[in-house]
């Protein structure tokens, strides 16, 4: 991954992650391939936030349908809870 911006894919928004802020942990989609450490790098410098923790999850795909009967699965992807340090805020929910 050549840029920062392409670590982070988008915030994620749910009743979990709305619980998750009030204990400063927001929660990303994020590149398959990144690691902790570029995560970290990554929310950082976007949001000039100091970051304590990484925690990451790989999501399996989900099987669907397709037309007539046939399987399918959604793609699988990466998520990232992020802790900040006391004081820090991300605000990008707003």
């Amino acid at each position: 991954m050549e840029h920062l911006e392409d670590i982070l894919v988008a915030p994620l928004v749910s009743e979990e992650s709305w619980r998750l802020q009030e204990d400063n942990m927001y929660t990303f989609k994020v590149h398959p391939e990144a690691s902790k450490s570029q995560i970290k790098q990554a929310v950082e410098e976007i949001f000039k936030v100091r970051v304590v923790a990484v925690r990451t999850m790989n999501m399996p795909g989900k099987p669907r349908k397709q037309r007539f009967y046939q399987r399918g699965r959604t793609p699988r992807w990466k998520k990232a809870v992020v802790r900040l340090a006391e004081g820090n805020r991300i605000d990008i929910y707003q």
